[in-house]
């Protein structure tokens, strides 16, 4: 599921991937992601959330619900708790 596509004009453009997650749990809240380039070379990040925050709000911080954020974007889902609101 999409909200846009970009289209490449360019099909020798190098082409990365990025893979991203954030949770939250008895031991602490975080957010990761992995580039990876056209080349195979693999960047991994990540870094902890110096606040307190449910699973969901690292989901936020982590872009990595898509399909929570793409339904949010159309209107299709609606955020009732409070504290996802600022998100």
């Amino acid at each position: 599921m999409a909200l846009f596509e970009e289209e490449v004009e360019d099909e020798h453009i190098d082409k990365w991937v990025v893979w991203f997650d954030g949770a939250s749990n008895a031991l602490g809240h975080g957010i990761g992601a992995v580039l990876v380039s056209s080349d195979k070379q693999c960047l991994p990040f990540t870094t902890r959330l110096c606040f307190d925050c449910t699973n969901n709000m690292a989901e936020y911080e982590a872009y990595g619900d898509s399909t929570l954020v793409i339904h949010q974007l159309k209107g299709e889902w609606e955020t009732k708790d409070h504290k996802l609101v600022p998100y």
